[in-house]
Parts: structure tokens; C-alpha cells; sequence
């Protein structure tokens, strides 16, 4: 019998369940870790999605069964594996999670001691191969295996993730300090995901008033799917802060390994800008640092990082890849327009409180509000934003606009898709790492006109495919 294992992606593990994802598969990769990878103490966490629990349990059952020690932290953020991971002697960090993805979906991500990713460059492609022959051999036992799960350990390493995020973010400084005239009112929406755990424990030692929104982690999702970028999901939480008259928005996906702006006027803030803003904190830290940043839109990056005094270098999209090009690299920050942010000192891993922490702490210290602080960037660097399509034969799609615009651009280089500059524009096309969607990135050189005018003429193209749909 064949197995789907469609689910196991570049550098994760996600599917619809139980079609592509189920306690068997679960069950075969716990094994597969202990056995493949030679994990003997694991640590394992899930999110708020209700298929949560059964796959947590079938994953204990085939780490158990191999002899590996299991530590269960429970409801968490995937940012609380790596910590774990990174800071407690474990061989791997097992975090299962649908993310921003609806809920009939889930997912695993996975690490090894230190929070060294592992993706299909580094592993993830042995352990499918070993899934499939576990589950080709499998017999029909299960049940009789959920006794061993007393032998999960529980634990908890929250409080002293927090107190790292106070140190290191400098917020918790600010508290009392001379010259801040009044704490910053910020809207909080963690969408019923995982943030709201986190956020409950950090406020009592943060300067700052919150209104709080949909804290309360619940995998039926009431409010909608656990994606900030959704239309929908952004004027709700934009409505929030004009309403509140707050100085600052956030809002984080089911996981919260990513979180996302809103400026006191409810605008929401592309990822994009935030990047070269964490990057001028992290270079203040540690002048002359080097700062990762992807392939889709990078210009404005590429000036803030400079100005700073620090070297700017390009890496490929995708959480697991740019960790391990961080590592190469000894780079002090990393940042992807996706709102993924990497920090050197929190095990080269992503994390979605640190940077709204730097944030709010950089806004304290200085006076300034995030629309002052994003207004000139995004007026020098105008983008387009991610756009996704579906296609029916996106490589072919690819090659035929690669080779409509390439005998003009200036630059052209593939390290993640296709990427053509030119004189006074410059766009990025992909293809999804994690879903079938093509996806388009365009920005330009303090021209608004022209980036709508060329973002225009390639959706044009795109849309002309037969096959093609918005996503």
C-alpha cells in the first residue's frame, strides 16, 4: 500500500487531516525521530487546533516506543520548542501546528538540540523515507500503546523564555523611565492561537496598557482562520486600534512564530519595513553585524543596513533556510517580508514577541510613533505586498515571464525564484515553499505609479494563464 506523503514539505511537515495528516503518520514519525535522527530525549508542544491532542498522543507513542524520553510542554508557541530546545539538554524539538492555516490543518515542525532546524536539506527527506517504510510494515496495534503515555514527562520553561524576552528586548526597562510621557496603548490580537498564554504572563511587567483581543486559545478558530494577512483578519484588527486610539497594533498567527504592525492610524505596516527597523536595534547592539534578508523585496533593507554601518546579505525564503544561512553566517538578525524575524542570540530562530518587544521599547525610548518611523521608508521603497495566484503550470509561467523581461534587467539572479531589477524597479516571482500558489513581489524606487503600473502588467500576465485563480 502507497502512503500520501504530500505533507512533508521543503522545510516542514503540513497537511489537511486526517487526508494527509493523521495519528499513524504521527505515530511513524515519532519512531522516526528516535530511530533515523537518534533522538533519545525530545521535547514536543502543540497548538490550540483540535486535532491537536490525538496527534500529540500518537507521537508520544512512537518516540516511546523507540525508547526516546518525552517532555510534553503542553499548550505553546513554536518559539517555545527552540527555546527549549536551545536552552535544555534535549536531541529534538517537535512543535505540532497548522500555523496560519485553516483549521482542518496541521502540522510539525522539527529541530535538533541547539533549535538547529531540520528541512529537506538537512534531513527532513530521510525521515519521510523512514515514515514510509514504518507505515508500509505497520501492524494493527495503536490502543494498546496509549498505556505507555504516563511516561510523558510535563514541563514548563515559560518563565524563564519570558524573562529572556524582558531582558533582551530592553522593554521591561522602560517602566519608570524619565522622559516617557505615557505609556504606549497597543492593541493585542491573538486571533485565538497560542499568543494570548504568552501575552497574559508578559503584561504585568511591561509599561504599556493593552486592549486585548481574542486571547483565549480555541481551535475552532470563532473569529476565523489564524492568518493576519487575510483581508478580513486586517480590518478587523485595524478597526481595533482607530477605535481604541492606540499608538500600536499586533496581531500574531495561530503559533505566533510571526506577528504583525499596525501604525496608530490602523494602517497596516508591511513586514518589509519592519525588517530594516529591527535591523538599525539589532546594529546598534552590535555595530558592523551582518543582517540576513530575503529575495522578495529588499532595497529599502539593503540602504537601512548600510546606513547602520552593517553588511547586508541575501538569503533564501523559508524559515529553515534562512536559519541555516544565519548560522553560516554568524548574522545578528535575519528578516523575511513574511514577518518571520531571526535573532542570533535566541538560537539563530524566529520568534513573533521579540520583535514587537524591540518595537514597542525602540517607540518608548525615542518618542517617536511607527507611522513616523515607516512613512519615509515606504515612500523611498514603495511595494506591492505579496500576491498570490494559483496557476496550473507555474514553472512553465515562470520561465515565459523570465524570458519576456530578461534581456532588459540590469540584474537577474535565481536564488529564490526569479528576481529581475532593473534602473527604477524590481520584482520577485516564486513558488510556495508550503502551498501551490505562485507568488508575486514588486517594488519600486520612490515611483508609486510605476510600481502600480508594473505590478499590473505582470498580474495581467499571470492572470492570462489558463488555470489561474486568485488565492
Amino acid at each position: 500500500m502507497t502512503h500520501d506523503l504530500s505533507c512533508f514539505k521543503a522545510y516542514d511537515i503540513r497537511g489537511r487531516v486526517p487526508d494527509a495528516l493523521n495519528p499513524d503518520l504521527a505515530r511513524a514519525l515519532g519512531r522516526a525521530v528516535a530511530e533515523a535522527q537518534g533522538a533519545r530525549d525530545v521535547v514536543m508542544g502543540r497548538d490550540a487546533r483540535l486535532s491537536g491532542p490525538a496527534l500529540r498522543d500518537a507521537l508520544a507513542e512512537g518516540l516511546l516506543a523507540a525508547g526516546a524520553r518525552v517532555t510534553d510542554l503542553g499548550l505553546c508557541g513554536t518559539e517555545e520548542i527552540y527555546y527549549a530546545a536551545a536552552n535544555q539538554p534535549f536531541d529534538a524539538g517537535i512543535m505540532i501546528t497548522g500555523s496560519h492555516n485553516p483549521a482542518d490543518e496541521n502540522g510539525f515542525k522539527l529541530v535538533r538540540a541547539g533549535a538547529v532546524p531540520v528541512s529537506g536539506d538537512s534531513g527532513l527527506h530521510e525521515l519521510r523515507d523512514c515514515v514510509a517504510r514504518l507505515l508500509e510494515k505497520r501492524t494493527p496495534e495503536g490502543a494498546a500503546a496509549t498505556d505507555a503515555l504516563s511516561g510523558v514527562r510535563r514541563a514548563c520553561f515559560r518563565p524563564d523564555y519570558l524573562n529572556w524576552l524582558l531582558d533582551y528586548s530592553g522593554a521591561r526597562e522602560l517602566r519608570g523611565r524619565a522622559g516617557v510621557a505615557r505609556p504606549l496603548k497597543i492593541v493585542a490580537d491573538a486571533g485565538n492561537g497560542c499568543a494570548g498564554l504568552v501575552l497574559r504572563e508578559l503584561a504585568p511587567a511591561l509599561p504599556f496598557d493593552f486592549v486585548c483581543r481574542q486571547m483565549e486559545p480555541d481551535g475552532h478558530f470563532p473569529n476565523g482562520v489564524p492568518n493576519p494577512l487575510l483581508p478580513e483578519k486586517r480590518r478587523d484588527t485595524a478597526q481595533a486600534v482607530r477605535q481604541a486610539g492606540a499608538d500600536l497594533g499586533i496581531a500574531w498567527d495561530g503559533d505566533f512564530d510571526r506577528c504583525f504592525f499596525y501604525d496608530n492610524q490602523g494602517r497596516f505596516i508591511e513586514g518589509y519595513y519592519l525588517i530594516g527597523l529591527l535591523a538599525g536595534e539589532l546594529l546598534r547592539r552590535f555595530p558592523s553585524g551582518k543582517i540576513i534578508h530575503d529575495t522578495r523585496v529588499y532595497w529599502n533593507t539593503r540602504e537601512m543596513v548600510l546606513a547602520a554601518g552593517g553588511t547586508p546579505v541575501m538569503g533564501k525564503t523559508g524559515h529553515a533556510f534562512m536559519k541555516e544561512r544565519m548560522r553560516a553566517e554568524d548574522a545578528v538578525y535575519g528578516g523575511e517580508m513574511s514577518a518571520h524575524h531571526y535573532f542570533r542570540d535566541f538560537a539563530y530562530c524566529d520568534s513573533g514577541m521579540l520583535p514587537w518587544l524591540l518595537i514597542a521599547a525602540l517607540l518608548g525610548r525615542t518618542g517617536a510613533t511607527l507611522a513616523e518611523l515607516a512613512a519615509a521608508r515606504m515612500a523611498a521603497y514603495p511595494c506591492s505586498g505579496e500576491i498570490n495566484r494559483r496557476v496550473a503550470d507555474a514553472p512553465g509561467l515562470m520561465r515565459k515571464i523570465r524570458d519576456r523581461y530578461a534581456n532588459a534587467a540590469l540584474h537577474e539572479d535565481h536564488l529564490d525564484g526569479v528576481n529581475l531589477e532593473f534602473a527604477r524597479w524590481r520584482f520577485n516571482l516564486r513558488m510556495s515553499n508550503t502551498e501551490p500558489l505562485l507568488r508575486l513581489n514588486v517594488e519600486s524606487r520612490a515611483d508609486p505609479a510605476l510600481l502600480e503600473d508594473k505590478t499590473g502588467e505582470l498580474l495581467g500576465l499571470i492572470d492570462a494563464e489558463d488555470g489561474t485563480a486568485p488565492a
